[in-house]
């Protein structure tokens, strides 16, 4: 743990959220699930990450829990933001477009903060040794978040070939 009260665990999801969201059309997909459907990214991307880390299936009630956690301050912290950011997207002041890129940081460090707690909620991984971790469990979690309909999805289906993709290039 770091002074912060961080641990590598902490990281490691963040770390691989930021190197999967980059990857060619997945935020576009994630902004889609997230705005059309009302899907969470920060779930989507946990699902993924205790798949791919070996991490397996959420058990029992842990993706209720973690949709209680990402929930709650998603919507005191880290909407709000986003709506502000939004709204002042095409305002033609450079003074308001600094102080939305001061709100752009806030907004992010709100997202890295659902993260934190969704990684605490996880506990630690197995390397990629666990039984039923990796790309097949990516696949399975991302199917049991976003439902039968869901996974049915253009977007699921972006998201689903980069995983693949991003899981060879581990």
């Amino acid at each position: 743990m770091d002074e912060g009260g961080k641990t590598s665990e902490d990281e490691a999801f963040w770390r691989f959220s930021l190197a999967f969201y980059e990857r060619p059309g997945v935020a576009d997909a994630l902004i889609t699930l997230q705005d059309r459907d009302g899907f969470d990214v920060n779930l989507v991307l946990y699902a993924l990450w205790l798949g791919i880390s070996g991490r397996g299936p959420p058990a029992g009630d842990a993706l209720a829990a973690a949709e209680r956690i990402a929930g709650t301050l998603r919507s005191e912290i880290v909407e709000p933001l986003r709506n502000l950011r939004r709204k002042l997207r095409h305002h033609p002041d450079g003074d308001v477009q600094r102080l939305r890129e001061g709100v752009k940081a806030l907004e992010i460090a709100g997202e890295k903060l659902v993260q934190e707690r969704l990684a605490q909620l996880a506990g630690s991984g197995c390397a990629g040794t666990c039984p039923g971790g990796g790309r097949a469990a990516a696949h399975a979690n991302l199917a049991l978040y976003l439902g039968a309909e869901g996974v049915r999805s253009k977007e699921a289906e972006v998201i689903e070939e980069a995983l693949d993709a991003f899981a060879q290039d581990m």
